[in-house]
This record gives structure tokens, C-alpha cells and sequence, in this order.
């Protein structure tokens, strides 16, 4: 039987799941990517040198495509989630806030930011005295996807509080306030902030990633 031979209600169901296994990939395929370089990158301090930094020097290509990837696979999974939240608290805005976040990363993957602070090696210690523009890109990029992010975990939270979910209402939140203390403690150049901001961001964007496999489990 050919798909087209399904019901409308089972076509809509496969297509839906599929929608979520996007945005359940993303964050994990993401995050071990930008890891396992980190790891094996020659000069690559994860105290020093945020994730975005792994776009530069002859691998550089690895990280932009793994923004580009998982942008794009956030961004359609987000239509995913607005199918199976239609109606419910933070229906609207959860789905909207993670397309967002999906083509911020898009952004961020496309402009790249400048060599600093010893890496690539041979790069000079501390930040360019100018920076380029996509440089600039790079960081107004950031900053959108950030808060994107940070503001769907903190929708999700009350999303899960008004099911009676307090679980999910908590980890949505902690998820939320992981990013916004990581990259405000990174934005205040404390010590050790590319980690922090690493930690907060992985932390929010896995938490989405569960949340659309949770969904899709449901939607079977």
C-alpha cells in the first residue's frame, strides 16, 4: 500500500512524526559534533574558546555544517511541535520561539566569527583589535537564537506547570535559566564563560530535543 493510499488522519500522523524526529535529532547531533571537536581540535581550550570558534581554521567547515544541519533540522522540527501543541498553554509561542532558535543557528553557522585568542594555533592571543563584520553577524545571530531558546524553555515551564507536570515544568525552567546565566556569565567575560555557556546552551537545546521525542512518542 503507498502512502497516498493511507488515510488522511495516518498520513498526518507520519508526517507529524517526522517532523519531531527533526527536532529530537538536532540537538544531540549538535552538541556531539561541536564535543568530539573540541576534544581533538589542536589548540581548542573549551575555557577559553567558545564552540562557535571550531568554524574557523582548515576544519572549520565541520562546525559550519553543523550549525547549518541542525538549524535546519530544528527549524522543521518546530512545525512538528505546533501540530501536537496546537490549542494547548504555550501552543503558539513554544513552536514560533523554536523555529527562531532553529534559523539563528542557521545564521550563526553562515557568518563566522573572527580567530581570537590562540586558536586556530598561530592565531595571536586575545581579541582582534577590529572586528569583521561577519563577526558582528555571528554575534547578533547568537544572541537571537539565545534568547529564543532561553524564552521557549521558560514558555514550555509554564506550558508543563498549567498540565500538572511539575517535572517538566522544572526541568523546562532550570533548562532555561542554565542558558541565561551561562551566557551572561560568559557576556561579563567571567572566568571560565565559553564553558558555562557551552554547558547552558546544550543543557536548553537537549531539553527541547526531549521534549519533541516525548511528543513523538505519543503521537504513535
Amino acid at each position: 500500500m503507498t502512502t497516498a493510499q493511507f488515510p488522511a488522519a495516518a498520513s498526518a500522523t507520519i508526517t507529524t512524526r517526522a517532523l519531531l524526529g527533526c527536532a529530537s535529532v538536532a540537538a544531540p547531533l549538535w552538541a556531539t559534533v561541536a564535543l568530539i571537536q573540541a576534544a581533538t581540535r589542536d589548540g581548542f581550550d573549551l575555557t577559553r574558546h567558545p564552540l562557535s570558534a571550531l568554524a574557523n581554521g582548515s576544519l572549520g567547515w565541520i562546525q559550519i555544517s553543523n550549525f547549518l544541519l541542525a538549524g535546519l533540522l530544528t527549524t522543521v522540527g518546530a512545525s512538528g511541535l505546533r501540530r501536537v501543541m496546537r490549542g494547548t498553554p504555550g501552543g503558539t509561542w513554544v513552536p514560533r520561539l523554536v523555529r527562531i532558535n532553529g534559523l539563528g543557528m542557521i545564521a550563526a553557522g553562515t557568518f563566522v566569527m573572527d580567530p581570537a585568542d590562540g586558536f586556530p594555533l598561530g592565531t595571536p592571543d586575545g581579541m582582534p583589535a577590529a572586528l569583521s563584520w561577519h563577526s558582528y553577524g555571528h554575534f547578533a545571530a547568537g544572541s537571537i537564537a539565545f534568547a529564543a531558546l532561553i524564552a521557549a524553555c521558560y514558555v514550555l515551564g509554564r506550558h508543563f506547570a498549567r498540565s500538572g507536570q511539575r517535572r517538566n515544568a522544572v526541568a523546562s525552567r532550570v533548562a532555561g535559566s542554565a542558558l541565561l546565566l551561562g551566557n551572561g556569565w560568559a557576556m561579563s567575560g567571567g572566568r571560565g564563560g565559553s564553558l558555562t555557556l557551552a554547558v547552558g546552551a546544550i543543557a536548553a537545546m537537549l531539553w527541547i530535543s526531549v521534549v519533541a521525542a516525548r511528543y513523538r512518542r505519543r503521537s504513535r
